[in-house]
C-alpha cells in the first residue's frame, strides 16, 4: 500500500535545523501536492500572492507571507514558481529542539507555547513579517553560533508577537493510520486539480474507494466540514483571487471557479465571505488605493 507524501529532512550539518533560500534562478523543486513531515517549518515569502491550504484551513495571502506549520500539520506549497525579485525562505526543525537543553530556561517557556500553537498554524502580519524574513535571510552568511542565536530570537519575537492568525482556531486532529492519511492525500489533491470541474460524490467516494454515505462521514470526522461545504470553500477562495488579482468579469469568474450558475456562486460567496463578489472587489480595489 502506498504510504502519504511523508517528507524525510535531515538538518544541516553543523546546524540543529534546515534552511532553505530558494529565487527565481534556484526554485523550490518539492511537489506542491499535500504532504506533512514531523519538522516545525517556518517560511517566508518576500513579496507576490499565492494560495494556502494549511490543515483544513483554505485562503490567499497578497505581499508575501511568513507562516509558522507545526508538526505534522498536513499543507501544501505555497509557491508554485518564484516572479523576478521573489524569495522563499525555508527554516525546518524538530518540534523537541528545546526539551533537553532548555526545558528549564524561564526565557523559552514562550517558544515552547509558540510551538504548541503552530500545530494550527499561525500566520505573521504586519512589520513582523519583513523583520523576521530578513533576519532569516541573513542566517546563511552567520557564523555557526551567531545563526543559533538568532534562529533563538526569531522564534521568540514570534512567540512576543501580538499580531498572528490561527488558521485552523478549531484545531486539526492528524490522522494516524497510513490508509486514512492516504485518502485525505487523494482528495485534497483531486480538489485542488479538478475544483474548476462538477465533482460528483460518487466519483470522488469511488476513488478512495468508500460508499457516498461513508464518505461523508469519514470527511467530515477528518475535518470538521462536509464535502460540499469545504469544495465550496475552495471555489470561492479561488474566486477571491481572481477578483483581486485580475479584472475578470464575475460571470467568468463564476464559471473559472467550479460553480455552473450565478445564482450559486453568489448565494456561497455572500455565505463564506459576507459579501457580494462586487463589494469584495470593491472593498479590495478600495484598500489597494489607500496603501
Amino acid at each position: 500500500m502506498q504510504k502519504p507524501d511523508f517528507e524525510t529532512i535531515s538538518p544541516d550539518t553543523g546546524h540543529s535545523y534546515k534552511y532553505a533560500y530558494f529565487d527565481r534562478l534556484s526554485p523550490n523543486t518539492n511537489k506542491v501536492k499535500w504532504h506533512y513531515h514531523p519538522e516545525v517549518e517556518l517560511v517566508y515569502i518576500n513579496t507576490g500572492v499565492g494560495k494556502r491550504q494549511v490543515g483544513t484551513h483554505l485562503s490567499n495571502y497578497q505581499d508575501g507571507d511568513l507562516i509558522l506549520i507545526g508538526s505534522y500539520l498536513p499543507h501544501t506549497g505555497f509557491t508554485k514558481g518564484l516572479e523576478e525579485n521573489q524569495k522563499e525562505i525555508v527554516i525546518q526543525f524538530k518540534p523537541d529542539i528545546f526539551e533537553t537543553a532548555f526545558q528549564n530556561l524561564e526565557e523559552l517557556k514562550q517558544i515552547n507555547q509558540l510551538l504548541e500553537l503552530s500545530k494550527k498554524g499561525i500566520v505573521f502580519e504586519g512589520p513582523i513579517k519583513e523583520d523576521i524574513g530578513m533576519r532569516m535571510e541573513g542566517l546563511q552568511y552567520e557564523t555557526q553560533i551567531d545563526a543559533f542565536l538568532t534562529f533563538v530570537k526569531i522564534l521568540h519575537d514570534l512567540a512576543k508577537g501580538k499580531n498572528k492568525k490561527i488558521l485552523n482556531a478549531e484545531g486539526y486532529a492528524f490522522i494516524s493510520s497510513p490508509t486514512e492519511n492516504k485518502r485525505l492525500k487523494t482528495i485534497f489533491n483531486y480538489i485542488r486539480d479538478h475544483f474548476m470541474e462538477s465533482i460528483a460524490l460518487e466519483d470522488i467516494s469511488a476513488r478512495v474507494f468508500m460508499t457516498p454515505q461513508s464518505f461523508c462521514r469519514f470527511f467530515k470526522k477528518s475535518t470538521q466540514k462536509t464535502f460540499t461545504n469545504f469544495l465550496n470553500e475552495y471555489r470561492i477562495n479561488h474566486a477571491t483571487k481572481l477578483l483581486s488579482e485580475t479584472d475578470v468579469d464575475i460571470k467568468t469568474i463564476c464559471y473559472e471557479s467550479g460553480f455552473n450558475n450565478l445564482s450559486n456562486f453568489f448565494r456561497n460567496f455572500k455565505k463564506i465571505t459576507q459579501l457580494t463578489p462586487n463589494a469584495y472587489r470593491d472593498e479590495i480595489l478600495g484598500s489597494t488605493k489607500n496603501e
